[in-house]
């Protein structure tokens, strides 16, 4: 959070505005809606943001600084690339600024906080600019120890990255098989599959992250009891990118900033369950455990 932040008070002013994707990270929609136009008179527009009529339509003229995703106007692109990196490049897409949650798979351990900004050198030097720059001036700097860690880690990045996205793509293929309603842009039914396929990188496939909606927040709960407390099938944690698989009901934790308006525009059901792909043990030790869990749940 410390990465957004930092980004949008750097690039917007009092008065400014902020065309966002409805579809964010509950702490930059809480952010985004509720933080900054209390505290810095900071508005945002949230929209579909594949609508690329609805991102025009959007912008206030002269006010609008900061374009998340989409690239219109000329204004400045921030992408927030936390759930993919290595599948995509958002730079090379047209992207002006990315920023990363290095908590999750950069790091891949669930042991460090830390985040990155990615951008030119005008605006990273403004940002730690004496008198003006957010950097500076609220102190999110990376501790020097922390910055050494990541470094080791970084190589592997893609090896890993690849197992992630892997297992999902598999996952995903059998859940479906078993009738089960799960959203991954790897399924070919994904409404935006081909143009994933299109932009990825070659070889990092579609993302480690998969959706499986249970329809109710008790069922999706029994699941996850399920396969943390008795077949040991991962674990029920807010984050992601770590080498176990970790499950959460979006709804009630990572999205919980969000009213059940904002929710359901989002497409976030009560029951649905975020599933961050782990790579230990074997593929198919992994998937009898989940089918083991599905066995035991209630019709």
């Amino acid at each position: 959070m410390s990465a957004i932040a930092s980004v949008l008070l750097q690039l917007c002013s009092s008065g400014g505005h902020v065309v966002a994707s409805r579809e964010l990270y509950g702490g930059t929609h809480a952010l985004l809606s509720h933080f900054m136009p209390r505290a810095c008179n900071i508005t945002t527009s949230f929209v579909n943001i594949t609508d690329l009529e609805a991102v025009s339509s959007a912008v206030v003229e002269g006010q609008t600084k900061v374009l998340r995703i989409a690239h219109d106007k000329g204004l400045t692109v921030v992408v927030d690339n936390t759930f993919a990196p290595m599948v995509l490049s958002p730079a090379k897409l047209g992207a002006d600024v990315v920023v990363h949650s290095i908590t999750k798979y950069v790091s891949g351990g669930a042991d460090i906080i830390a985040g990155a900004v990615c951008g030119p050198a005008s605006l990273v030097n403004s940002m730690m600019d004496l008198r003006q720059g957010a950097l500076m001036l609220l102190g999110p700097t990376m501790n020097a120890k922390v910055a050494f860690e990541l470094s080791e880690r970084i190589p592997h990045l893609g090896l890993r990255m690849k197992e992630h996205c892997n297992r999902a793509m598999v996952y995903a293929t059998r859940m479906k098989k078993m009738g089960l309603k799960v959203i991954y842009p790897g399924l070919e039914e994904h409404p935006q599959h081909q143009l994933l396929k299109s932009l990825a990188n070659k070889d990092y496939g579609f993302g480690g992250l998969l959706a499986l909606d249970m329809v109710t927040e008790d069922r999706a709960n029994k699941l996850m009891n399920q396969l943390q407390n008795v077949t040991q099938f991962g674990f029920m944690a807010v984050s992601l990118g770590y080498y176990e698989t970790l499950m959460s009901c979006s709804g009630s934790s990572t999205s919980s900033e969000m009213n059940e308006e904002e929710k359901e525009v989002a497409g976030i059901s009560p029951g649905l369950i975020r599933m961050s792909v782990g790579y230990v043990g074997t593929l198919d030790q992994k998937w009898a455990q989940f089918e083991k869990a599905m066995s035991r749940m209630p019709k």
